[in-house]
């Protein structure tokens, strides 16, 4: 999808229709007595647009969109934008819900476009975008367009992107020692490894020093999904109203990866588990690998002595990972919508979007940001940075974002079973289970309407 401005073309023409008026008018004869210009009156400007641009995310992140709003503040007298922050998507969209105003440019995740689109907050973003002769056909793939577009419309700008990579410490999962001794091991380029890779990388990393373990992958449906989605499975039924592992697909995928997830002499123990989390044990060196996004980039970087590096989740069948995507949205309220659609433009722009991507959080949608070095910064853990964008056209979006944490503890009892069971786990009993303790969520039953009174 590319939006090319309908007006830029309209003004080639004017412009010449000008030239051409201009040349046939050039021959004529100056009039004898020319009558004085009309003096001109100056009004005076408008005032600027009062904006307000909401975003949520780390505190460097949120050090860096105030950066950017001071920047445009002084780049522009044609409006006066306030930063509104919040820690999180959550908190965000609560206090939206609650009644408060929304903000005229405001970042949000994927999963919350459904119930924003619903209550008619957004204004497309399409338009606006055509008439500032924004070109975005190169700079973002078609996914991330798609994934913010409904009724023929791209209702919000994609900003960032969030896929799921399998982190691992380069002391205890060395791919050169690895391969000296006859191990299979993925390429130089890290672009991908086979789930066989990986259990033979995590069975080396426990060899090499007294106490660790392979990996931790957390036992829950989003922990499970890459690795399900990957081996043919898929995560929810044609109708969306549960989840779908008792399909056969789903459990013919849970059959390949459950002898490797489940392996006890590789994962972390519950009890290890209770103690502390997955992330805290790999930053002590304890456990080689673990599943995250780019905002673990900043915190790895701070731990003293600690070496690791990226690569994409391990291939069953298929490439495959999960994540989410943000984009910037125009209020349907906002009473200067010119002003704030100039406003997401520029937030929007190369200059803007490096600044936040140089806090290290984030993978920018934009490529030619995500390929630069602000984004790759190479003088920086992981060396195969690239790694986030390449695995980006392998990434699905998890299904119900908004409902996902009350489903995730629906369903955590019997997941846990399937796990701690592996191979001999009562397969089909458990799946049902999970499926069935799914409904309630997805799909809850319609409320009784009011009878009205006779």
């Amino acid at each position: 999808m590319t939006l090319r401005t309908r007006i830029a073309r309209a003004a080639v023409l004017v412009a010449a229709g000008s030239l051409a008026l201009a040349a046939c008018n050039s021959d004529a004869e100056p009039s004898a007595n020319p009558k004085p210009s009309p003096t001109k009156s100056t009004a005076p400007p408008p005032p600027p647009a009062k904006l307000t641009f909401g975003a949520w995310g780390s505190p460097a992140e949120l050090a860096a969109y105030q950066r950017v709003v001071d920047d445009y503040n002084v780049s522009t007298r044609q409006a006066q934008v306030t930063f509104k922050s919040w820690p999180d998507d959550a908190s965000m969209m609560q206090q939206i819900g609650a009644g408060q105003s929304t903000p005229d440019v405001f970042l949000i995740s994927r999963g919350d476009l459904q119930q924003l689109w619903n209550d008619k907050r957004l204004e497309p973003v399409d338009s606006y975008l055509d008439a500032r002769a924004v070109d975005i056909g190169d700079e973002y793939s078609r996914d991330a367009l798609e994934a913010f577009s409904a009724e023929h419309h791209l209702q919000c700008m994609p900003y960032a992107v969030s896929p799921r990579v399998i982190y691992y410490n380069t002391d205890l999962v060395d791919f050169a020692r690895m391969k000296a001794v006859g191990l299979n091991v993925p390429g130089a380029s890290n672009r991908s490894w086979s789930l066989e890779e990986f259990q033979t990388a995590a069975t080396f990393a426990t060899s090499v020093r007294p106490g660790v373990r392979g990996f931790a992958i957390d036992p829950t449906v989003s922990g499970l999904a890459p690795f399900i989605t990957s081996a043919g499975g898929k995560l929810v039924n044609d109708d969306q109203t549960s989840l779908a592992f008792s399909d056969d697909s789903t459990k013919g995928a849970l059959q390949q990866i459950l002898a490797t997830l489940s392996n006890p002499q590789l994962t972390l123990t519950d009890r290890q588990l209770q103690r502390q989390s997955a992330l805290q044990w790999f930053e002590q060196g304890r456990v080689a690998m673990i599943a995250g996004d780019r905002s673990l980039v900043p915190q790895l970087r701070g731990v003293d002595d600690l070496h690791w590096d990226v690569i994409p989740m391990p291939t069953v069948d298929e490439a495959s990972t999960v994540g989410d995507f943000t984009g910037l949205c125009l209020s349907r309220t906002t009473q200067r919508r010119e002003a704030a659609a100039d406003l997401l433009v520029a937030l929007s722009s190369d200059q803007m979007v490096r600044t936040v991507t140089q806090t290290g959080y984030m993978v920018p949608v934009n490529q030619q940001v995500a390929l630069s070095e602000d984004f790759r910064q190479p003088l920086l853990q992981p060396l195969h940075a690239p790694i986030f964008v390449s695995t980006v056209r392998n990434m699905q979006i998890l299904p119900f974002t908004r409902q996902w944490p009350t489903l995730e503890q629906a369903v955590a009892a019997p997941l846990r079973q399937l796990l701690q069971g592996g191979p001999t786990a009562d397969l089909d009993a458990l799946t049902t289970q999970i499926d069935e303790l799914s409904k309630p969520v997805l799909a809850p039953p319609a409320s009784p309407s009011a009878t009205p009174a006779g």
